[in-house]
Formats: structure tokens, sequence, C-alpha cells
């Protein structure tokens, strides 16, 4: 049984199959919606009922309130319709957004690069007549091992490459992580879907572009920078990596050929914690603290895009708003694990987090 779902403010109608959440049956007819956790954990995708019957599902009592339920809220990642439905969704127009529908793919591994002793690259070819369409800055949910749920992965490579890199940073204890750090073989198939997310450039402005990553956060904007470099964009654009000691720091030789061959990008390369005798001779501290002092502690006229681990994203939010660039100016994504989403908190320094 299908029913149909209209989808307010955008008056957009699609189908659901019956058993199918309100958040997957969007994504995959390329309507975005806000979410996060994926588990009914974090409350990121709660939207309103207006009309029809629901069921909540597995939704969280902490994040769906019964008082909420009683206004008819719902969880778009855990809820299903029971009769056709109308709901209310904040969702922003973004003209850059192509609307790129989720689909399931089966991709073959290729190659497996050791990039750093903790960052493995992992390269997909997609199996099929169908290739997998995103933009930079997007991710993919991959199926690993005999894990029942999939682990969220950026995507490192151009839309151009006819592979799709996974930077897949080991996690102490990650079950997802350590089986591809240590038991993915190349020639293994691996079930992936894919594209999501909505961190990607927004083109159509023409201000220039900084990128702050930390550790394998480099994926996205490595994505992004390749994407914008190919297609012949001038725009300035610089992007600071961080990572902790220099045998982390990963993709330097490359990022470093790329500031000699086009005058507009700049790369600027910081390590944490590199011991003092070494032969480093770059940046040292963090991320945040150095892109203040190369922007000479002012961004406006810039846009950023933000992307590691969370300390740094809140670290980084704050200097550029301190450093006067507006909130809506910085664009960022946190992915979170189902044992992540239970604790998350949003940014007490930005809303859209």
């Amino acid at each position: 049984m299908r029913y149909q779902l209209t989808i307010e403010p955008l008056g957009q109608s699609i189908d659901v199959d019956e058993g199918q959440t309100l958040l997957d049956a969007c994504l995959r007819a390329g309507v975005w919606l806000p979410h996060a956790c994926g588990h009914g954990l974090c409350g990121t995708c709660k939207v309103q009922t207006l009309d029809g019957e629901i069921d909540h599902g597995e939704a969280s009592p902490f994040a769906l309130m019964d008082f909420e339920r009683e206004e008819a809220k719902c969880l778009a990642c855990c809820a299903t319709p029971l009769s056709d439905m109308t709901i209310e969704a904040d969702i922003e127009p973004e003209p850059d957004h192509l609307g790129l529908p989720l689909m399931d793919f089966t991709a073959e591994v290729t190659r497996i690069e050791a990039l750093t002793p903790t960052i493995k690259g992992v390269f997909l070819r997609v199996e099929g007549a169908d290739a997998l369409r995103f933009q930079p800055g997007q991710y993919v949910n991959l199926w690993v091992g005999m894990e029942a749920a999939p682990r969220a992965f950026s995507i490192a490579s151009a839309p151009s490459s006819d592979e799709i890199e996974l930077n897949v940073r080991l996690v102490p204890g990650g079950s997802a992580t350590s089986y591809i750090h240590e038991k993915l073989a190349v020639g293994e198939r691996l079930q992936l879907s894919g594209p999501l997310g909505r961190f990607f450039v927004r083109k159509r402005d023409p201000r220039p572009l900084v990128f702050m990553a930390g550790g394998s956060g480099l994926s996205s904007p490595r994505s992004m920078v390749l994407d914008l470099l190919a297609s012949g964009d001038t725009r300035q654009i610089v992007l600071v990596h961080g990572a902790r000691t220099a045998d982390e720091l990963y993709y330097r030789d490359a990022f470093e050929a790329l500031t000699a061959e086009y005058d507009h990008f700049t790369y600027v390369p910081v390590l944490s914690a590199e011991p003092q005798d070494s032969a480093w001779d770059g940046e040292r501290g963090y991320v945040h603290d150095v892109a203040s002092s190369h922007f000479g502690h002012d961004f406006r006229g810039w846009r950023a895009y933000l992307c590691g681990p969370p300390p740094m994203i809140e670290a980084c939010i704050a200097t550029l708003m301190q450093c006067r660039l507006f909130e809506k100016d910085i664009f960022t994504e946190k992915f979170l694990s189902a044992a992540d989403a239970s604790q998350a908190t949003r940014s007490p320094l930005f809303r859209s987090l």
C-alpha cells in the first residue's frame, strides 16, 4: 500500500510505501528534511503533522515528548504513515541544492591506501548502470562487515572521478572502522546509499571561500576544492587543515601542487602536537587560531565551510563570529552515531547545528 505525503511549505507531494519512514521517502524523492542521527534520538528531524495518521515507531520519549505527540509532532526518521498525510517542516530554500534522490548501490572495493597511521583511503567503484551522483561535501551511508546499521562517511573524491573515495579514521572500539582497517579487502562488495547531507558549496554566491578541516574531516573540503578548481572557479579559496602530528597530515603534497598551479588557491597545514625538535617548519597550533591570524582576525566578505571533530567546529565558529563573520555565512555538518546522538547537544553558538 502507498500513501501520499504532502510537504509544506514546499507544497510538494510524494508517495510513501507502507512501513517506509517519512524521512526515507523524502530523501529518495530528492526532498531534503533536517535530520542527524537517523535513530529517533536527537530530535533534529521533528516535523508538524497537519493532517493524517502516524505511527511514531521507536521515537525516543526524550527526543519527542508526550506533549509534543499530543501537539501532532513526530520524528520523520522513524515515523511511518497510516494514511495520506500533510506535514510542515522547517525547510529553508537552497537554490544551489540539486535535490539528487537518495539511491541504493553495490560497490566494489578497488583500492585501500594507508593515508596516515590512523586513516585509510577506501576507493569504491559503483556497479550497475546508475552512477552515484552527488554534490561535493555530501556523504554516503555504508554497510560494512556484519553491522546491521550503516556508518556515514563523507565523499573525498570529486564528482568527475570514476571512483568514490572515503577517508576512514580508526575509532578506538569502533566495530565498523576496525573492520575497514583490519579486514576489508580489495574486491569486496559493499552496500551503500547516497547522496546525503546539505553540506555543499553555495556556488551562486561569488564571495571567496575558507575551508577549515581537522583530521579526516578533510574529506568534504577536498571534494569541494577539487571540484571548484576543476570547474574553472576563480574566486579566492583558502584551505586550513589541522592534524596533531606530521604523520597524521595527508594529501599535503597534492595540495601544495595545487597551490603552485592555481594562484587563487592557498593551502595552510597546521600541527597541534608536533614535537618541538622535529623538522616541521609550518604552522603550529589549532586550526581556528592559525586561520584567524592568516586573515588578520577579520573574515568579513568570506564564507566559511567547517568539517572536523565537534570541539574543533565549536572553536572555529566562535573564532569566525568574533572575527566579524555572520552565522549565515558559516556552513558545517555533524555526523552522529546512534551512541553519540543520545548524548548530543546543540551548539550554544550556532542555532543550525
